[in-house]
């Protein structure tokens, strides 16, 4: 069974900054799109970033020149830096692994930042 390890998450001033990191155990890593996610209580899950095998990138609007998506085909590995953390990024964050009809998500890690 595939699983999507989240860490990294955390509480954090107004302005300051965290990195997330997402660990999977699948063999198709390389050539799977990953993604951020974010979801609070009540409201429904969106995509924050995404980066497909080749590397191309995107962001939702409200994260463009904050948050920067990357990762690394020889651990498995994918991570979001985040910057200028600002509350209204308060919430449950999930990695995804996504290539054709298959779907992974991670359990989620929780950002709060006070402000």
């Amino acid at each position: 069974q595939v699983q999507l390890v989240e860490s990294g998450g955390g509480l954090v001033q107004a302005g300051g900054s965290l990195r997330l990191s997402c660990a999977t155990s699948s063999s198709i890593f390389s050539i799977s799109t990953m993604g951020w996610y974010r979801q609070a209580p009540g409201k429904q899950r969106e995509l924050v970033a995404a980066i497909t095998s080749g590397g191309s990138t995107n962001y939702v609007d409200s994260v463009k020149g904050r948050f920067t998506i990357s990762r690394d085909n020889a651990k498995n590995t994918v991570y979001l830096q985040m910057n200028s953390l600002k509350p209204e990024d308060t919430d449950v964050y999930y990695c995804n692994e996504k290539w054709g009809f298959i779907n992974y998500w991670g359990q989620g890690t929780q950002v709060t930042v006070s402000s």
